[in-house]
């Protein structure tokens, strides 16, 4: 098995937000990549670039097809949220040894539409043309959505280091039926490497039971954690996860 490991973030955040599980991972023999993806590098204080709110879910995809590719073998794939989406699509194109998926957004064909899932993004979807501008949530959606575990001057803090994300990939993910390019499709027989599916009971952007579907497409090893939500790269007792990904 590979001892490179490329960890994927999710929306609003970038390659700094794996730390506590990069550590744990070199302090155990593996070499860590934490890339940023695209235009994810502008500081959370200042507007967008220009074009991300454009940016598609391939987009990012590619870039990291070619940073990949330019390793020595195929790595292990770690993604969260909607990096657990990438991971299956550059899991899909043969680019893994294996994949792990903590608390992932889903591809096309899963129904992922919950009260809590809308609540989570609400102020985005309710601003015309979203899909093709910079979005980022309020500080009450990233605690509602994915913070509330977290002790209340923490969830501050980490909420000032989230920028903003793509409408475009947003509705890719959201609302796959009536994207025309079907960006977030992943046929299942394409996805022939091992794969460890993380859950959350407590997650409200993610749901467990639409976590469970995606490790039921791929038949992967599928583990939900009570007591969890969707920040497990930094939840009280996130080293209790990232035991069971070494494992």
């Amino acid at each position: 098995m590979s001892r490179t490991i490329v960890m994927i973030h999710g929306m609003w955040g970038s390659g700094a937000y794996w730390d506590n599980y990069r550590r744990f991972f070199e302090a155990r023999g593996y070499r860590c990549l934490t890339p940023t993806l695209r235009y994810h590098d502008v500081p959370p204080h200042m507007p967008p670039h220009p074009e991300l709110g454009t940016t598609s879910v391939l987009q990012y995809a590619d870039d990291l097809q070619a940073e990949i590719e330019a390793l020595d073998e195929p790595p292990i794939l770690m993604g969260h949220s909607m990096g657990g989406l990438i991971a299956q699509i550059l899991g899909a194109r043969g680019l893994a040894q294996g994949l792990v998926l903590l608390t992932p957004a889903s591809p096309a064909g899963i129904v992922a539409i919950r009260y809590s899932v809308i609540k989570s993004f609400r102020s985005g979807l309710l601003r015309w043309g979203f899909w093709r501008k910079p979005y980022r949530q309020t500080f009450d959606e990233a605690q509602y959505a994915m913070l509330h575990l977290l002790p209340p001057a923490e969830q501050r803090a980490r909420y000032l280091e989230f920028g903003f994300e793509s409408g475009r990939a947003a509705f890719e993910i959201g609302f796959w039926p009536f994207d025309a390019r079907r960006a977030t499709r992943v046929r299942s027989r394409d996805v022939r490497v091992p794969a460890l599916v993380v859950a959350g009971q407590e997650d409200r952007i993610t749901p467990a039971s639409v976590v469970r579907k995606v490790a039921r497409k791929y038949g992967a090893e599928y583990v939900e954690f009570p007591h969890h939500a969707h920040w497990v790269v930094g939840e009280p007792g996130w080293e209790e996860i990232a035991e069971a990904c070494a494992g």
